[in-house]
C-alpha cells in the first residue's frame, strides 16, 4: 500500500481500543458518538453511524416511505442501490447517465417519473458530486419527490463549498475495506434533517429508545443497524488520516491529467475525492 497503516496509527487504534475495553461497552457506548462528532466536523453535516453503507440507505428508503411506491435509481451503480430500496418495499426504475460525469441524467429522470414515483437517488460515482446534483435537487423539490444521495465514493468531495449529502433528504456514506475511509465495514447518514436523524436513531436500533429508565419501542420498523465500539475507534483513527489520503490522492490525479485528456473534466467549483480517476476508452 501506498499509504499504510502507520505504527503510530496502531499505537492510536489500540490506545482507544483500551478506551472501550475499559469501559465494557462494546456497543451503544461513547466511542461511536465520538466518531459521530467528528465526521461531522470532517463533513460540516450532522451525522448518524451505522453498521454498514447499505443500512445507511435502506433507513433513507424507509424513512421517505418508498413502500409500495417506485423509486429511481442510476443504470451505473452498484447493487446496494437498487436492493435497498427493493427491500424497502419500492419498485426500482433505472435511469440512464451522463457520459460527461458517468452520474444519473436530470433528461432520462424526467423520462421516467410516474405519479409512483416516491424517491430518486443520485451517485456520485467515482468520488466526485454528480454534475447536474443542483438541478435534480431543484426538479425533486418542484415535483414532491424525495431525494436520496449515495455517498459511497464521495468521501472529501465538495461542488460549490457544498459536500455529500446537502441537496437532498440525507446522504448514505460506506466505509466498506475499498473505500477511500475503509473500516472492513461501516455506514454514516449525513443529513440536516432533525426529524429523519432522530428517527434514524430509532431505526437502527430495533426501534427503541429508553425514557425514565424504560425502554419504549417507537417504531415498528426498527432493526440492527448499529456501529460497535471496535469499528467506530477505527474510524476515528482513519478520519485522522484522511486529509493524508485525500492529498494523496489528488497529487497523483494531477501526474494523470499530464497524461490523459479523455477523462472526466471537473468544473472549477468541483472537488473530487478520486475515489476512481476515470479515463474513457
Amino acid at each position: 500500500m501506498i499509504l499504510p497503516f502507520s505504527e503510530d496509527e496502531r499505537e492510536k487504534y489500540f490506545s482507544l481500543l483500551n478506551k472501550v475495553f475499559d469501559s465494557n461497552f462494546w456497543s451503544e457506548g461513547e466511542m461511536v458518538k465520538q466518531f459521530e462528532r467528528e465526521f461531522s466536523q470532517f463533513t460540516g453535516l450532522p451525522s448518524l453511524a451505522f453498521s454498514n453503507g447499505g443500512a445507511s440507505l435502506l433507513a433513507l428508503y424507509t424513512f421517505a416511505g418508498v413502500n409500495g411506491h417506485e423509486v429511481i435509481v442510476p443504470a451505473n451503480t452498484f447493487y446496494a442501490t437498487a436492493v435497498t430500496a427493493k427491500r424497502a418495499g419500492a419498485e426500482v426504475v433505472y435511469a440512464d447517465c451522463n457520459k460527461t460525469d458517468l452520474c444519473i441524467s436530470l433528461e432520462d429522470i424526467k423520462s421516467k417519473v410516474t405519479p409512483r414515483t416516491k424517491a430518486i437517488c443520485v451517485v456520485h460515482i467515482g468520488g466526485h458530486i454528480a454534475f447536474e446534483i443542483e438541478e435534480i435537487a431543484d426538479f425533486c423539490k418542484q415535483n414532491g419527490i424525495a431525494l436520496i444521495e449515495d455517498c459511497a465514493h464521495a468521501h472529501g468531495a465538495s461542488f460549490n463549498g457544498k459536500v455529500p449529502g446537502s441537496w437532498g433528504l440525507g446522504g448514505a456514506y460506506s466505509f466498506y475495506a475499498t473505500k477511500t475511509m475503509p473500516l472492513g465495514e461501516g455506514g454514516m447518514i449525513c443529513s440536516t434533517n432533525k426529524e429523519l436523524l432522530d428517527w434514524a436513531k430509532l431505526f437502527r436500533n430495533y426501534g427503541k429508545k429508553v425514557e425514565d429508565g424504560k425502554v419504549a419501542y417507537k417504531i415498528k420498523n426498527g432493526f440492527n443497524c448499529r456501529m460497535n465500539e471496535v469499528t467506530a475507534a477505527l474510524g476515528i483513527v482513519q478520519l485522522e488520516k484522511m486529509p493524508e489520503v485525500l492529498e494523496w490522492k489528488r497529487r497523483l490525479a494531477a501526474k494523470y491529467d499530464q497524461i490523459f485528456s479523455n477523462k472526466v473534466i471537473f468544473s472549477e467549483n468541483m472537488i473530487s475525492g478520486y475515489y476512481k480517476y476515470v479515463v474513457f476508452d
